[in-house]
């Protein structure tokens, strides 16, 4: 019986010794597949098993941006010889699309102060004949450019095409990511477009992108995570219910982009045409200058400068912008209103924009020319022998009609006051000076028009034509935007007026 008990010791220690050494410190890195098809995604996990793991700050594997990140924790807990110990794990789980053949690299964690390593695994990339092998799976991520070397400041346009196998039905819309696109300024052009090709149905999506600094860079990958009725799970009535994610990626696009011969302000091959609504002006009236740009190129990040006239309110509006892709031809155009407005003659500079054009290989110069602009003086009214000051307009002035030399003279009666007079009005001036520290000043003027300025601005610029009053109050806001604080705004005033622009507008829409 005593040789049995020792047995039996003997096995719990072995088993107690194992559980030791199964709980070690130590990191472990394995992933979801070692051979996956090129646009699908990998997950790699690196475990590390003990109280604090610190890993290190993993960016890119093999080339591969990581798309995603997840870290989680998990306790462990036994008995042994009736003793509970404890055992912390720590999973960080990396998500990337790689593009071809790689190892992925060890990498160092920190466990309890002791760094370990993992081993580097190898991971093979089945390329596909995109699209076509497309046709042998349900769904399908691709991107493309139209060009593969650029200019600073030259546009490319690059296309994602999903692909989806009909009859595949989506339980839930995809959740779609576009590429990066690092080192370019980035717009979508227009709407998807949806087609059917073969026995699949098509999704495009397409982006402009202007390249900002030379050297050469990686676009990409788009992603998605596409979600089928999970056939497996079926209700009472023979349905499929619940949703299986499957998470996909495009190839990645390399772009070489070159410098400039010259700087210039725009890329492309463009056309200017400036026009101008009068040159002949009353006094205070706005002279509207229309500028248009276009040709092929991008105009998405151009910016006209603004004009600059001392003694004349310049306003201007948003630039509109329109790009639209033709066949492989990027299309843009680009217009942008001023209004000037002076009580005296002015003269609005030419301009010169710079344009490397890349069909000639040349730089041009796009040419506006600069107008002279005479302002009629505006007319003052005189009323009899009264002047008004110089510069100083005068309208809506009335006669009055007296008889002449009719001189009204008033007699003043001062008489003297009595001294008991004088101590009231001291005890009722004292008695106002003590009341008025209780009123609370600090809370009165508080209550501002709703609209912001530079708002309001925006609402009543486009309506100065129609009302002399919303033209003088554009003015006066327009002032204060420059900074001259010395203008004062009627806030009341200012709302009143915005909220009947604002009424007639929506009753003009009806």
């Amino acid at each position: 019986m005593r040789n049995h008990g020792r047995s039996i010791g003997k096995i719990i220690f072995v088993i107690a010794s194992a559980f030791q050494l199964l709980w070690a410190a130590g990191v472990e890195a394995t992933v979801s597949n070692t051979e996956v098809v090129q646009g699908n995604m990998v997950q790699l996990r690196i475990k590390a098993i003990g109280n604090r793991a610190t890993f290190p700050d993993i960016q890119e594997i093999g080339g591969a941006k990581v798309l995603g990140r997840h870290q989680s924790s998990n306790n462990s807990i036994s008995y042994i010889n009736g003793k509970m110990s404890t055992q912390r794990s720590t999973s960080l789980v990396l998500t990337f699309a790689p593009q071809h053949d790689m190892t992925i690299p060890s990498y160092r964690v920190n466990i309890d102060g002791t760094v370990y390593e993992t081993d580097p695994i190898k991971l093979k990339v089945i390329k596909s004949n995109a699209p076509q092998v497309a046709n042998s799976n349900k769904f399908s991520l691709l991107m493309r450019a139209d060009k593969k070397s650029v200019m600073v400041g030259e546009p490319l346009v690059v296309t994602v095409f999903f692909s989806l196998q009909n009859g595949v039905r989506l339980s839930e819309n995809p959740q779609y990511s576009k590429p990066e696109f690092k080192g370019f300024f980035a717009k979508e052009v227009g709407d998807e477009k949806t087609y059917r090709e073969g026995n699949r149905q098509v999704t495009e999506l397409s982006y402009i992108l202007t390249p900002k600094t030379e050297g050469n860079f990686t676009i990409g990958p788009a992603t998605a995570k596409i979600g089928v009725a999970d056939t497996s799970r079926r209700d009472m009535f023979g349905r499929f219910f619940g949703t299986v994610w499957t998470p996909i990626a495009s190839n990645t696009i390399t772009v070489e982009v070159r410098p400039t011969p010259q700087e210039t302000d725009l890329v492309g091959h463009f056309t200017i045409e400036s026009k101008i609504d009068k040159q002949n002006v009353k006094a205070n009236k706005p002279v509207n200058l229309t500028i248009n740009i276009e040709g092929e190129g991008s105009l998405e990040d151009f910016e006209f400068p603004n004009y600059e006239i001392d003694g004349v309110t310049i306003y201007s509006d948003d630039a509109k912008v329109e790009t639209q892709i033709t066949g492989n031809r990027l299309k843009s155009t680009y217009m942008k209103s001023f209004a000037f407005i002076s009580d005296h003659d002015f003269n609005i500079p030419g301009r010169s924009i710079s344009v490397y054009d890349t069909k000639k290989g040349e730089v041009k110069r796009l040419e506006i020319p600069s107008y002279n602009v005479k302002v009629e003086a505006q007319k003052t009214f005189i009323s009899g022998s009264n002047t008004s000051p110089k510069g100083v307009v005068q309208t809506n002035l009335k006669q009055v009609d007296t008889p002449q030399n009719n001189v009204v003279q008033k007699e003043v009666e001062v008489k003297s006051v009595a001294w008991w007079m004088l101590i009231v009005a001291f005890v009722f001036g004292a008695l106002f000076t003590y009341l008025l520290q209780f009123i609370p000043f600090g809370k009165i003027g508080k209550h501002k028009s709703p609209y912001k300025e530079s708002e309001a601005l925006k609402i009543l610029y486009a309506h100065i034509n129609d009302d002399k009053e919303v033209e003088e109050m554009a003015r006066k806001l327009y002032a204060r935007k420059n900074g001259d604080k010395s203008i004062q705004i009627d806030k009341k005033e200012l709302k009143k007026m915005v909220e009947r622009i604002q009424k007639e507008q929506a009753a003009g829409r009806k």
